[in-house]
């Protein structure tokens, strides 16, 4: 029997899961194993509360825009909570449509703005002209490769997203593109990093792909939940894998 535990919110894993998003939460659960630590999930969806006392680690998955539209109007009821949360330095992972969503706005693939919930400073645009009424951008589809500049770790992914994020004063992006598109595939950034909350645009899931990203954000879960254990140390001798 695991000696530590972890609770997880897995925000409108219901509705937003397009891509196996759940994935992360097996990774996670999967490394937290290897070292003694149980995971308690919950599913945290529409008219549900979110408690930001209650959660060690928070994933928030990507979705279709009519999911995203339908989350974005029932979001707005925890705004409060998960700001208090991400502002105590909880985990989070946010993914595609989770990771727009968090910031102040996002238009969608017909030109429709969509308000975030502004907890984070970074915005979602689109390529249209400037009336709004005719695509002109492709989108940012295919494999992609970063590297994080202040770990050096290199991760890999897949992106396909149609919206352009472009981060906030407050944020720094969690890798710079070596090769792929990013966050709008100008800038050379993907994803964000801000307190202990990450972003991508990676499905595949990230975690799975990326298990020196997925231990540590779980180092830093673990971190913040039992301070005077040593978990770099025990995480560092479990084997990295590629689910």
């Amino acid at each position: 029997m695991a000696n530590y535990d972890i609770s997880v919110a897995h925000l409108y894993g219901n509705l937003m899961n397009t891509y196996g998003d759940y994935g992360n939460i097996i990774a996670l659960t999967y490394y937290a194993k290897q070292i003694g630590v149980s995971v308690d999930y919950h599913l945290v969806s529409l008219g549900d509360e979110f408690d930001a006392i209650a959660y060690d680690f928070v994933l928030f998955g990507g979705g279709q825009d009519y999911e995203e539209t339908i989350v974005a109007n029932d979001l707005k009821s925890k705004t409060n909570q998960l700001h208090d949360y991400i502002e105590n330095d909880g985990a989070l992972l946010a993914i595609c449509g989770g990771f727009q969503l968090l910031g102040k706005y996002m238009i969608m693939a017909d030109g429709t703005k969509v308000d975030g919930i502004g907890v984070m400073d970074h915005y979602t645009t689109n390529m249209y002209d400037d009336k709004l009424t005719t695509l002109t951008g492709e989108r940012l589809t295919g494999n992609i490769v970063i590297k994080n500049n202040e770990t050096d770790e290199t991760y890999h992914g897949f992106e396909n997203h149609q919206g352009r994020t472009f981060l906030g004063e407050s944020e720094r992006s969690l890798g710079t593109v070596i090769s792929g598109n990013g966050n709008n595939g100008m800038d050379k950034t993907e994803g964000v990093i801000y307190r202990n909350v990450y972003g991508s645009y990676f499905h595949g899931p990230i975690f799975t792909r990326n298990g020196n990203l997925a231990k540590r954000v779980l180092i830093t879960i673990l971190n913040k939940k039992y301070p005077t254990i040593d978990w770099h140390s025990m995480l560092e001798a479990v084997e990295t894998e590629t689910f």
